[in-house]
């Protein structure tokens, strides 16, 4: 019983991990293996300005209901059965029982180190244990669907930028980011467990760029791409940009995160998942302004 139930978890249970991704140049947040720059040719904006926004204090999110060792878990998988944190096993009623089964008692598959197939045994109880046989949580439905999609990090470009010649000190500096439903939404998913269906859709509500020398601006949106030939060329940003520029010389690494709120309706409850992602590190070279006097 034991080797047959094994076989069917390995078929079930083996998936191939992501591809990390990234550009040339590009260094990733720490844990994170996705993140990804935008290398394009914005040119060179100038003239004083006034502006942007401040800050923006990270999101968290409430600590999934079932996990072993900061791992998230499922409470209830189809093979293991029923998720116990305080042992961080699995457990499953065997079916049929033995016909030698002492009487008030019961015999259950045990998957222990949180879901490990090669840490199993079989057990007798008397009782089963607890959160044994609960019904499906819609918040934990909420992540499944919300680990079926892609939450992109923000594909990056400031102007100016180091390979098409440095900005100068005081001149306002134009960010943006690549648009689109995986960079910011909206998205949407289901997960369905036992008869419950929930419901989740993610968007981004704001993104928040480090300028790399302390600053951080927040935006609304993606914000507007430079173009040196435009009616705005020369200008500040309409809506995203460092206005009143770097204060001093030097090479600055600029980043960018962008927070997602994953809101989910099902089973006659809902809530919201904060999200965030963080994009690689990108290069933005500032000079000194040179005055010439007669």
């Amino acid at each position: 019983m034991l080797a047959g139930t094994l076989l069917a978890l390995l078929v079930a249970l083996a998936a191939p991990l992501p591809a990390a991704a990234g550009g040339p140049g590009t260094e990733c947040p720490p844990g994170q293996n996705d993140c990804s720059i935008w290398d394009d040719d914005p040119g060179t904006p100038g003239g004083p300005g006034g502006g942007g926004d401040t800050g923006g204090d990270p999101g968290g999110g409430a600590s999934p209901k079932c996990q072993w060792k900061g791992r998230p878990l499922p409470c209830y998988n189809e093979f293991l059965g029923w998720f116990n944190n305080a042992d961080g096993c699995y457990y499953k009623l065997e079916e049929p029982q033995p016909a030698d089964t002492p009487e008030g008692k019961q015999w259950y598959l045990v998957t222990c180190n949180g879901g490990d197939l090669g840490d199993q045994h079989e057990e007798l109880r008397d009782a089963p244990p607890p959160g044994y046989g609960t019904p499906p949580d819609p918040e934990e439905l909420a992540r499944r669907a919300l680990a079926s999609i892609s939450l992109l990090p923000p594909r990056i470009a400031v102007a100016p930028r180091r390979n098409t010649g440095p900005g100068l000190v005081g001149l306002p500096v134009w960010m943006w980011a690549s648009p689109g439903a995986n960079y910011f939404g909206p998205i949407g998913a289901d997960a369905e467990d036992r008869g419950l269906r929930v419901e989740i859709t993610a968007r981004v509500d704001r993104i928040g760029w480090t300028m790399g020398n302390g600053v951080e601006i927040t935006c609304a949106d993606e914000g507007t791409p430079y173009d040196p030939k435009g009616r705005r060329a020369g200008k500040t940003s309409p809506d995203c940009g460092y206005d009143p520029g770097y204060p001093k010389a030097g090479t600055y690494q600029v980043s960018a995160t962008t927070y997602w709120s994953v809101t989910w309706r099902g089973g006659g409850e809902s809530g919201v998942i904060p999200q965030t992602r963080t994009s690689g590190t990108i290069p933005i070279e500032i000079d000194e302004l040179q005055v010439v006097t007669r």
